[in-house]
């Protein structure tokens, strides 16, 4: 993928039907789901974690999850967790994984602004050859 055409996307689970959530993927050509989901399950079955990933898998999507070390939820409150060193290395890991991947991150919420995708956002778009699009499955 050409570094000056990258773009990460995000977009959010909520009560879409797999059909919809893997349109939109297929819509722009997205080959990597990055769950941030801090605890992977839902309500609905095709979102728990293992339904997903084998869904993705089935449709040519590769599937990595990272809620563990980008997921909400933290003690101490998510913007003090985005200066740990742990933050930041999945940080580099996602903008690594942008270099060679059509990208999308997604969350639990239907609308992908309510997650924590403003600190994605402003880390990720820091680097000028990555563009993000928060709006991305917005509905």
């Amino acid at each position: 993928m050409n570094n000056l055409e990258r773009v990460v996307y995000f977009l959010g689970t909520s009560n879409r039907s797999i059909e919809e959530f893997l349109g939109i993927l297929k819509k722009y050509s997205i080959n990597l789901v990055v769950d941030v989901r801090r605890f992977p399950t839902s309500k609905f079955e095709h979102f728990k974690k293992e339904n997903l990933k084998e869904a993705l898998l089935k449709n040519n999507i590769k599937y990595i999850y990272l809620g563990k070390e980008l997921g909400g939820y933290r003690p101490q409150g998510y913007e003090v967790y985005t200066n740990t060193a742990e933050f930041k290395k999945a940080m580099e890991f996602l903008k690594e994984l942008s270099k060679e991947n059509a990208l999308c991150i997604i969350c639990a919420e239907k609308n992908s602004l309510s997650m924590p995708s403003e600190f994605y956002f402003q880390r990720i778009s820091k680097r000028k050859r990555v563009k993000s699009n928060p709006y991305f499955g917005k509905k």
